[in-house]
């Protein structure tokens, strides 16, 4: 697992490794029962606060992403797929919707646009 955090964007830290783990889960890097580091090593590795981590942490649990195991560590949520797939489904709504705007702007039919989907989907 790859996070990388920085001092120079106005996001909190905390904010940006809970981001950057929920969008590893969203894609498939990181799978459902997958352990996370712990909180000491992750904070160790990326030379921050462990209570920075520990707020990460907190943040992906409340949101159902990850689940917590006294004793055990932390693992990526099993019972959550469905919402990972929802949440998926929303952000692709979100370009599917800007794309019709564009397309209606352009006067580019329906037709053409699902042939193009089409084509860009099954592209290697």
């Amino acid at each position: 697992m790859e996070i990388v955090v920085s001092n120079k964007v106005s996001r909190p830290l905390y904010e940006q490794i809970a981001a950057q783990i929920k969008a590893q889960i969203m894609s498939g890097d990181l799978s459902a029962g997958e352990a996370l580091p712990s909180i000491r090593a992750l904070a160790r590795s990326l030379q921050i606060s462990v209570l920075t981590v520990q707020k990460a942490y907190d943040v992906l649990q409340a949101d159902g992403f990850i689940e917590t195991t006294a004793g055990k560590g932390c693992f990526v949520s099993a019972q959550n797929q469905d919402f990972y797939l929802e949440e998926q489904q929303k952000k692709i709504e979100g370009h599917f919707n800007e794309a019709i705007e564009i397309a209606r702007a352009g006067g580019i039919p329906l037709e053409k646009l699902q042939s193009l989907l089409t084509l860009l989907y099954e592209e290697d």
